[in-house]
């Protein structure tokens, strides 16, 4: 692989759009690119991003949330078409189908068109909270509750808004609910559950929820920070952010995770070798199909599938690609076709939420990587850099 271009794509890139970066790109099973760019703290450049800087990975925490589900699909303690009333039996009833609170426009809302008046929570499955079309809002204000459990039980108890199977909405809520339900299957908390069944049996020792304790010293933290975040006062570093994910303790099925990209490319191997040792192949040809197509959007279980939208992250791959995309700036794609695997972590939220250059950044390292990729027989070879 060819690696000047996308080197200095991502040079200019931490001087334009984002404060720091990461990028492994593996391919026939090798890493090919392993680098890190920018600094941890922009204003002074004194703390250069380094290749075992950890990252918020946002809602690519998605992916180890359904991973650790599936092997407990797996082992036969719960099925797919299994309604979630079922593990979670306050998740059930007659719910209004109402607008939702839009969470980048604080006092305003969403409205997904339709006629009918209310969905059955009894009736939803893990298929349709994996598949994003529970009828599940995208997001509920989960971090306005007094406290944890308050917010979980806003999340069991919430409206929905629009008619279960009926079309796509991505739902933090759907997946959040997963994660309690993981911590009843296994009687774990869900950062224990998803240790033992993915992290540990990957090895991905910088990989895990809340980074740091209370008592670290943050501003000495090899992590790279996000957002000021006015509701709390400071810049996050080393604690979740997602609001959501900070009230239910920093730990959710939909955010909280922190990983390298040399670990979440290893997580994305893992994939595209079959699955093991975390998976049956059959297993990860399931999770990687399309479940549900709705108005070009495509779904796999807990992944997002190639696009046709020219600006979507997934389309300078092949139509088998699938993978995901975090909010803080981060993403996973694995192309099949190529034996690719992309892992670039940004903190590009850090300078806020308007005006963002993410979208397009993440299109131009994704073609400039393509384009430099290797045939897939060709031979392999390592490339290992940290620029400033």
């Amino acid at each position: 692989m060819k690696t000047d271009a996308i080197q200095g794509l991502l040079k200019h890139a931490v001087e334009t759009v984002t404060p720091a970066a990461q990028l492994v790109v593996r391919q026939n099973g090798v890493v090919q690119l392993e680098a890190a760019y920018g600094w941890l703290d922009p204003e002074t450049r004194q703390q250069p991003a380094q290749v075992d800087t950890r990252f918020d990975m946002a809602s690519v925490s998605k992916l180890f949330t359904v991973a650790a589900f599936m092997t407990l699909v797996e082992e036969g303690r719960v099925r797919l078409d299994q309604t979630v009333k079922t593990v979670l039996p306050d998740f059930d009833g007659l719910r209004p189908i109402q607008p939702y609170e839009n969470p980048l426009k604080p006092g305003a809302l969403v409205n997904v068109p339709g006629e009918v008046a209310t969905a059955d929570a009894g009736r939803v499955t893990f298929r349709q909270l994996l598949t994003h079309t529970s009828g599940l809002p995208a997001w509920r204000p989960l971090w306005q509750q007094a406290n944890a459990e308050a917010a979980r039980r806003m999340a069991l108890e919430t409206f929905f808004s629009y008619p279960t199977g009926n079309r796509i909405v991505y739902s933090d809520v759907g997946l959040i609910l997963l994660g309690m339900s993981i911590e009843t299957l296994t009687g774990q908390g869900l950062d224990a559950a998803i240790h033992d069944r993915v992290i540990l049996p990957l090895g991905l020792a910088h990989t895990g929820f809340r980074p740091l304790p209370e008592a670290t010293q943050r501003s000495a933290a090899n992590i790279a920070p996000t957002e000021f975040c006015a509701w709390r006062g400071r810049r996050i570093v080393g604690e979740v952010h997602d609001e959501n994910a900070w009230q239910l303790g920093g730990i959710a099925g939909h955010a909280g995770i922190f990983s390298t990209a040399a670990d979440i490319a290893a997580f994305g191997q893992c994939f595209l070798d079959g699955g093991a040792p975390l998976l049956k192949q059959a297993t990860v040809a399931e999770m990687t199909r399309i479940q549900a197509e709705t108005e070009g959007v495509r779904r796999g279980l807990g992944f997002a599938l190639w696009s046709a939208d020219p600006e979507a992250s997934s389309n300078p791959f092949s139509q088998r690609v699938f993978g995901h995309t975090g909010f803080t700036g981060t993403c996973l794609w694995i192309d099949p076709e190529r034996e690719l695997v992309v892992a670039f972590l940004t903190n590009e939220v850090y300078r806020g939420r308007e005006g963002r250059g993410i979208g397009p950044l993440r299109v131009a390292v994704h073609r400039s990587i393509v384009e430099e990729a290797l045939p897939p027989d060709a031979a392999d070879f390592r490339t290992g850099a940290r620029l400033p």
